[in-house]
């Protein structure tokens, strides 16, 4: 049978929305459950795994959460157990709809087990019929000589997912049922969007994340390595092991090496204890080295040591550690032309860049960019009511260059929620890109 068709009732500016979370492989299972739950006025989030669902709660925990029959990463049972020792007030719901008898029985159970019962139906007798929601659908933004040219026409002041007009941009559905490898074309959940030089990111990370092979991330400025480096991490064996990540452009030269390798007592001034570093704190994980551009050429012969033996010395130590660890590194530098001028080590450069993932700046997938606001909204929405967003206010965001890309974005949406007060829709001119350099 065909979803029923609920109606979206609009929120009070200072009413928040119930919270459910959607734990799931099948996209499709996750769109019908969505829309049903949506309808019902719920804010849903979704994850495509346990692992996902697990950091999803973590961030912030939901009211209930709705876990299918099967996870891709965990064991459903260990999940189930794990999950109602930790997040003891959460309504948890299989996809049979059971729960044991420890499980809170939320007032609003009743909802979700019709909407649980409502998308099995629909899946059953059609895959296709629930419509695509705001992240699994494809968008069609206009190009920028498009984009100027309708600034310039009247306003349309519809929000942007009201359920009225969508402002031009054309939304097309995902095919529902894909084969057992299309997995591999499937965005990651810590990547919003479906363009597909993102599509591409995430086939990388999910066919390097089983390995141990280092992974050197390239990419401009708040283009998400951070996120694609725990990405690996997250689907690699190691997940349940420690990411330890260092910034090597944000510490000292002086103080990089101690931090790396650790320290003993009496070191260096100031060192009146011991110190683990934060390589061999990562034993058995991973380790993430942010800016790997910017190390020292003195420290980036003794990190060659390691990668090469995996061994490391502590500063004012002489026994070596042998620690087991993954590297992911990260850099906005061409690391290759670094080092072919000798800026970089040439050597470290092809220990690191064994298997190399490339983050887009935003201005190359501004199709996502609508997939991106609503993701940015829902998430400031986690302190504040969700704001929703005018057509204008997001023309007036694709017509923007973006040098600071996801990060820009996000900082801009930010000052917007601020500066639209009660209002629960953003406007036009709650878009202020502030100081930009030309």
């Amino acid at each position: 049978m065909a979803i029923q068709a609920v109606p979206v009732l609009p929120l009070h500016p200072r009413m928040r929305p119930r919270t459910a979370l959607v734990a799931s492989a099948d996209r499709s299972f996750r769109q019908r459950l969505t829309h049903v739950l949506s309808g019902l006025r719920w804010q849903v989030r979704e994850a495509e795994g346990g692992a996902a669902a697990w950091a999803e709660a973590e961030s912030a925990v939901p009211e209930a959460v709705i876990v299918d029959a099967w996870l891709p990463d965990l064991d459903l049972n260990e999940f189930v157990r794990d999950f109602r020792g930790n997040f003891p007030d959460v309504d948890l719901v299989t996809a049979a709809g059971s729960s044991s008898a420890e499980s809170p029985r939320g007032p609003h159970r009743q909802e979700l087990l019709y909407a649980l019962r409502q998308s099995q139906e629909a899946g059953t007798a059609s895959p296709s019929a629930a419509p695509a929601t705001g992240r699994d659908a494809a968008v069609t933004m206009p190009d920028r000589k498009e984009r100027r040219d309708s600034a310039g026409g009247s306003e349309d002041r519809s929000p942007i997912g009201s359920g009225t007009n969508n402002g031009g941009y054309a939304v097309a559905a995902s095919p529902s049922e894909q084969s057992p490898g299309a997995i591999l074309s499937e965005r990651l959940p810590e990547l919003v969007g479906s363009a597909p030089c993102m599509l591409e990111v995430s086939r990388r990370v999910r066919l390097v994340a089983p390995r141990m092979t280092p992974v050197l991330i390239e990419g401009p400025t708040g283009s998400g390595k951070e996120l694609v480096a725990e990405g690996v991490h997250r689907l690699s064996p190691r997940c349940r092991k420690p990411m330890m990540a260092i910034n090597c452009a944000a510490i000292p030269e002086a103080l990089l090496e101690a931090e790396l390798f650790g320290h003993t007592r009496g070191a260096f001034t100031g060192a009146v204890q011991g110190r683990t570093g934060r390589i061999e704190a990562a034993d058995g994980g991973t380790l993430f080295l942010d800016e790997i551009g910017e190390m020292p050429l003195a420290l980036q012969s003794k990190l060659l040591r390691f990668v090469e033996c995996g061994e490391l010395q502590r500063v004012g130590e002489n026994e070596t550690v042998k620690v087991d660890v993954r590297i992911i590194a990260a850099t906005h530098r061409p690391l290759a032309q670094h080092a072919q001028e000798g800026a970089f080590r040439s050597d470290l450069y092809y220990r690191l860049a064994v298997f190399l993932i490339r983050t887009p700046p935003l201005i190359d997938h501004l199709e996502d960019l609508p997939f991106l606001v609503e993701h940015i909204l829902e998430r400031l929405g986690r302190e504040v009511p969700v704001k929703r967003i005018e057509r204008g206010a997001l023309e007036k965001l694709a017509g923007h260059n973006w040098p600071g890309n996801v990060r820009e974005l996000e900082h801009v949406l930010e000052r917007g929620v601020i500066l639209a007060g009660e209002e629960p829709v953003l406007t036009a001119r709650d878009i202020d890109f502030g100081l930009t350099v030309n």
